[in-house]
């Protein structure tokens, strides 16, 4: 069931809002570094897992059908943002996430895609450098 927009809703999600408005790197790797516990190898394996599924993340939410699948593809992709540390991507599918009507507005659908869009290729982009052998 799709959350209402109830109090509480809007102050569990306070602390992530400034994080994903702010113009940081593509990546917090100090966030990552925590749930990895500095192990650079797990870091680098989350890193690949999270860019691989990226595509079909985004695939999901260009393919909504239904206002149910299309905030469930957003708040999907916004986890998996925000547990590596991808704020901007987080931030442009929490965005995503809160258009009410996304289906019936395709004005609203195509720019959260436009953010969406823009936000996942610089994360891909970035990992794919980071990993790179030296």
């Amino acid at each position: 069931m799709m959350p209402d927009s109830g109090e509480g809703l809007r102050d569990e999600a306070a602390p992530w809002s400034d994080r994903e408005r702010a113009p940081c790197c593509v990546i917090d790797h100090d966030h990552l570094r925590r749930y990895t516990m500095g192990d650079q190898q797990l870091e680098g394996e989350v890193l690949q897992l999270f860019a691989k599924d990226l595509p079909r993340s985004v695939r999901a939410l260009r393919t909504a059908r239904n206002d149910r699948e299309w905030w469930v593809a957003a708040h999907t992709l916004k986890g998996s943002a925000r547990a590596v540390g991808a704020w901007r991507v987080a931030g442009a599918a929490a965005a995503a996430e809160q258009i009410a009507c996304a289906i019936d507005d395709p004005l609203a659908k195509a720019k959260a895609m436009a953010a969406c869009d823009l936000a996942i290729a610089d994360a891909i982009s970035y990992i794919r450098r980071v990993l790179a052998p030296a």
